[in-house]
């Protein structure tokens, strides 16, 4: 299969395409859903190859260790990413959206202010916002294209009541790469706070030509006791049903407070995602990877010029991820507007912009990992949704 074949995913708990309708008004029968960060197109052959294996052996019963698939992780993120780590760095968790819970659950308290700089991720402030724990939004900086750090306004915001830092990166929406330098300062600005830094990387294999990702911990290892990063296969292998990621904590102190904490809950990771993980962190899923980000670029381009032809609308440049960040406001339209021509008209499910944080207003995030031709069809009916601005 290559990632033009499309696959209907349409009847099979897809919560992507079967949750649609329900969230936003859109009917699968003929809608596109381009908003949740998955894929439509199948995982890479090894992958596969290592599902079928296992279904072939037969039997589920309790495991016990896995030294290959911590020696799958740290190969890759030497081999990736120039990242040298410890196997005993890494511990599992159900996903990254359990990994942030259960770092405000082992490092936080309820009523600690936790910061984030936004537009983010929306998960971030549910989680924050679920545990009992504080918001503290810090605007980032508009800088043509793109976002910049800024960190005196940040400061500004704080009261001394926050204890933990959560970060994205790649940065999610936008696709802005942090360089170096502003990776230090942001490990910097936590150090002065005292705060823990948990640092989300889970798009860093999605990077386009000419750009490149730098880990948290290669730019900043002297932070390494207030560090944790958390990354996962799901989005560069579409298994994020499998319910598997990864927390990477060089820190001895740290990582035995997480430890303690998963052995309290009795938490071990599902044999079949970490199969699964195995096989994709391997040369054949690297270029697997490689062809996959190909796709990926190709995809962007035809959907940028298509968003960059309709007056007063914008698609931000992106530098990795598969997750266009739209701006609408040229178009003078309110927020309400923009959401019912593109549910109503274009009929497409894409992830509003508010509720990424005060700076998405106005802004849509669109996911593109999907075939060619479903990604120049959603242009075109973006097009003919706001034909009238022409």
């Amino acid at each position: 299969m290559t990632f033009d074949d499309l696959i209907d995913r349409r009847g099979t708990h897809s919560s992507k395409w079967d949750k649609m309708e329900h969230l936003f008004g859109v009917s699968a029968e003929d809608g596109l859903a381009m908003w949740t960060a998955d894929s439509d197109y199948a995982t890479a052959p090894c992958v596969i190859r290592a599902v079928r294996d296992a279904a072939d052996r037969g039997v589920f019963g309790y495991s016990w260790e896995y030294p290959e698939y911590k020696q799958a992780i740290a190969w890759w993120m030497a081999n990736r990413h120039d990242w040298r780590i410890e196997t005993d760095w890494i511990l599992t968790s159900q996903g990254l959206g359990n990994a942030i819970a259960l770092c405000l659950d082992v490092w936080t308290r309820p009523g600690d202010g936790v910061v984030i700089f936004s537009p983010v991720y929306h998960e971030f402030a549910h989680k924050i916002g679920k545990s009992g724990r504080r918001v503290v939004e810090c605007p980032l900086a508009r800088d043509g294209d793109s976002y910049a750090l800024d960190l005196d306004d940040a400061q500004a915001r704080l009261d001394g009541s926050e204890t933990m830092l959560i970060w994205c990166s790649p940065q999610n929406p936008s696709g802005r790469i942090w360089t170096e330098a502003e990776l230090r300062a942001v490990a910097g600005f936590a150090r002065r706070n005292d705060l823990k830094l948990v640092s989300d990387e889970i798009h860093h294999d999605l990077v386009y030509p000419g750009n490149r990702f730098v880990p948290m911990d290669v730019a900043a290892p002297e932070h390494r006791d207030r560090s944790i990063t958390l990354t996962a296969a799901s989005k560069t292998f579409n298994i994020a049903g499998q319910r598997t990621g990864n927390m990477i904590i060089p820190d001895r102190d740290l990582r035995t407070d997480m430890y303690q904490r998963l052995n309290t809950l009795d938490y071990a990771p599902a044999g079949l995602g970490v199969d699964m993980i195995t096989a994709a962190y391997s040369p054949d899923g690297a270029e697997w990877v490689d062809a996959q980000v190909a796709h990926l670029d190709g995809n962007r381009q035809a959907l940028d010029a298509a968003l960059n032809a309709i007056p007063g609308v914008w698609s931000m440049p992106l530098q990795a991820t598969y997750l266009a960040w739209v701006d609408f406001s040229g178009t003078g339209m309110t927020q309400d507007e923009i959401a019912a021509r593109i549910r109503d008209d274009a009929r497409i499910a894409v992830s509003p912009g508010p509720s990424f944080g005060s700076p998405g207003a106005l802004f849509q995030r669109i996911n593109f990992a999907t075939s060619r031709a479903r990604v120049e069809e959603a242009g075109a009916r973006l097009q003919a949704a706001f034909a009238d601005l022409q």
